[in-house]
């Protein structure tokens, strides 16, 4: 028995090992032709480069406004996330704990929403920006972003693993729906919290049709929506479309680095009962 209980761990490790080299080899892959001068053009990328060089980074923050559209990317994601975190903990606070008529009914058609595709709503929501002016403008770009179904569930499955005996007990010391809000709710929901804010910045940073479409300005484009054109621009230099990825990357994993260890955990307690 002991013997077969080894021979499983084994097995299970290579497995586990094999998985994680096929799913980190492309992010290699990517770093590796991002650093071989003329990748696509002149040469062919090798696991060990022979005259690795920063070549491809220079030309992409020298020949286009690589900076100003990463800036883009980075304010517009951090605004998107923090007011979702607003309006997702708000209302998942609502519809957990204050009683009204007809809430079940109206979180069902907000969750409902979320089956409606972007592509449906885009052109109504492109006219009615324009009657307000707000194309080519980084309002019009977040507003359609400021509020969010799956936060909203999140959060609020999350509210309702929260005992009500702590809210209780806060309202026999004085304290308001706000106070309760404030100094109760949210200490408890930080793996929740933490969750959404990987999952709208991530959502927010490779959003592509919606910043397409309204930000027409290169100066005013979104990191994907550089990178598509990035490579309609250097359509066979790789090393120059790698390096972007590779930049494009960056911030994203390092939000995913710093809040992981909340993650599963957030996403096991939102669908706890």
């Amino acid at each position: 028995m002991r013997e077969r209980a080894v021979g499983r761990s084994v097995v299970l490790h290579v497995v586990v090992a094999l998985g994680a080299v096929a799913m980190f080899f492309p992010f290699l892959w990517t770093v590796i032709t991002s650093i071989t001068p003329g990748a696509g053009l002149t040469q062919t990328p090798a696991l060990i480069p022979e005259n690795p060089s920063l070549d491809a980074y220079i030309r992409l923050i020298t020949e286009r406004p690589f900076v100003r559209q990463a800036a883009n990317s980075v304010g517009l994601a951090i605004v998107t996330t923090l007011v979702q975190l607003v309006t997702s903990a708000t209302a998942g606070y609502a519809f957990s704990r204050l009683p009204f008529r007809g809430r079940g009914v109206v979180f069902g058609v907000y969750l409902a929403t979320m089956m409606i595709p972007l592509q449906v709503l885009i052109v109504p929501l492109f006219a009615e920006l324009k009657a307000f002016g707000l194309i080519n403008s980084y309002l019009g770009a977040l507003l359609p972003t400021f509020a969010s179904a799956f936060g909203i569930f999140l959060l609020r499955q999350a509210i309702e693993q929260v005992p009500r005996e702590l809210d209780e007990a806060a309202t026999i010391d004085g304290a308001g729906h706000f106070r309760i809000f404030w100094s109760v709710v949210l200490p408890n929901i930080r793996p929740a919290l933490a969750t959404l804010t990987v999952f709208a910045f991530m959502s927010s940073w490779n959003s592509f049709l919606w910043p397409l479409v309204v930000l027409r300005k290169p100066e005013l484009q979104t990191l994907p929506v550089a990178l598509a054109g990035l490579q309609g621009q250097y359509t066979t230099a790789w090393d120059v479309v790698m390096a972007g990825s590779v930049l494009s990357i960056i911030p994203m994993l390092a939000v995913y680095l710093a809040a992981q260890k909340y993650v599963v955990q957030g996403v096991a307690n939102s669908g706890l009962k």
